[in-house]
């Protein structure tokens, strides 16, 4: 009985890891197919491998510019939501005030708000404020909706260390600064490196604020990606080597955080 059990999750997983990684496959195997390749034959494997799609991205100051605009607003804006997130979040973890569970319910409301909703008030005030297209603008933009969700993750984790930490270190002697960044930081650096992934996360894939919010200066690769059209019709291996590089900042990152996330999972903040 046992037996049976377990080849029946095996084969399951083993279908679910086929399902889940197929279209990967199948992005990368088209980026080292030629555009004619593509739309004339059903290949498993490229018939005449080639690196020429990789070559225009890292060449073309159009497609590689995406690249390092977006690597900018995204750190730009994960470590401003952290650095505010952090005070926040500890604020509602061990403080009491009036309104503090409504606060704390209307940041989520916010997360939960679709971008499309904030569109029409972000363009008209960058507009006048002249912050249209630069890195800074799409990186305020997306605060709306990081702050929110890394107030909610680092205050869960907060409320998992135990308040006698603090009192001790007050009656030590120890300062607000010091003992948070010398004792409590230490303490919750899962859950920052949580904050973190999720943070990078969506600003790295959010399209619609990126795409209208630039145009020239500080246009991302997202939005490069959904302008590959020319008078020759789609520019299929091109964009499928784009996509594969645009993956690889992501699984970085998660290589980097997988501990980390794996404990917010059993703190059930993730």
């Amino acid at each position: 009985m046992d037996n049976r059990r377990f080849r029946k999750r095996t084969l399951f997983l083993i279908a679910y890891l086929i399902f889940a990684l197929l279209p990967i496959y199948w992005m990368v195997n088209m980026s080292f197919k030629t555009n004619q390749e593509i739309l004339s034959s059903f290949t498993l494997w490229p018939a005449e491998f080639t690196w020429a799609n990789y070559q225009t991205i890292f060449i073309d100051p159009s497609w590689y510019s995406g690249y390092i605009n977006s690597l900018i607003y995204v750190g730009i804006n994960t470590v401003i939501s952290l650095t505010v997130a952090l005070p926040a979040a500890y604020a509602f973890s061990r403080y009491r005030f009036l309104g503090d569970k409504h606060v704390f319910f209307w940041l989520l409301t916010n997360r939960m708000t679709p971008p499309a909703v904030f569109l029409l008030p972000f363009f008209q005030l960058y507009t006048t404020l002249g912050l249209m297209d630069t890195h800074i603008a799409v990186a305020m933009a997306h605060l709306l909706f990081n702050v929110p969700l890394a107030v909610w993750i680092l205050e869960g984790f907060m409320s998992g260390i135990p308040r006698e930490i603090d009192e001790t270190a007050y009656i030590d002697g120890y300062s607000f600064p010091r003992f948070f960044f010398t004792i409590f930081l230490p303490l919750i650096k899962a859950g920052v490196g949580v904050a973190a992934f999720f943070c990078f996360m969506f600003s790295w894939v959010e399209l619609l604020l990126a795409r209208t919010l630039t145009s020239v200066n500080a246009k991302p690769i997202v939005a490069t990606m959904t302008r590959t059209v020319s008078a020759s019709g789609m520019d299929w291996a091109t964009l499928a080597a784009a996509g594969v590089l645009t993956i690889v900042p992501g699984a970085i990152v998660i290589w980097f955080v997988r501990h980390y996330i794996a404990k917010g999972f059993a703190m059930g903040r993730v």
